[in-house]
């Protein structure tokens, strides 16, 4: 299956470490702590983590940041605002290409087809399979929000 996303975030490290690009060296511990962390809660729940668990680990990092970017741009600090948005880009490089809007919106209307999804009680099926279709390539809350439009309309 190639490269897992643990060892590319690990190769990528000893790189950015070689080149003492501190803003890459801070980030990669990060998404190494995170992912340490979330496996050791795995293994309590008796459960083996999947590259569809950790992209999933990396969307909620990159959603954390723009939270915080958004926060510092209105505080009036837009240092502190780059500097999310720079880890951000760091960590999209370990994520699928996201899909556009559109690409979005014709795959929830394609598992909205398979899936036979009538009305909003088919819901959790339909984001059931986006979820395990689409990992790490759309904002979850978007496509929630549009299959709910769709499935009310």
């Amino acid at each position: 299956m190639g490269e897992s996303l643990r060892d590319r975030v690990n190769e990528e490290l000893k790189a950015a470490m070689k080149s003492q690009d501190k803003r890459r060296v801070a980030t990669l511990r990060l998404i190494t702590a995170a992912f340490r962390d979330r496996e050791i809660q795995a293994r309590g729940d008796g459960k083996e983590l999947t590259e569809a668990d950790l992209q999933a680990l990396l969307a909620k990092m990159i959603k954390q940041r723009k939270e915080s970017a958004e926060a510092y741009d209105a505080g009036g600090r837009p240092e502190l605002a780059a500097q999310e948005r720079e880890e951000i880009a760091i960590i999209e490089e370990f994520l699928p290409r996201q899909l556009t809007p559109e690409e979005m919106a014709q795959a929830v209307d394609e598992v909205i087809a398979e899936t036979g999804a009538q009305s909003l009680k088919d819901m959790g099926r339909v984001m059931g399979a986006l979820k395990s279709r689409y990992a790490g390539q759309m904002d979850m809350a978007q496509a929630s929000r549009l299959v709910k439009e769709r499935l009310n309309g």
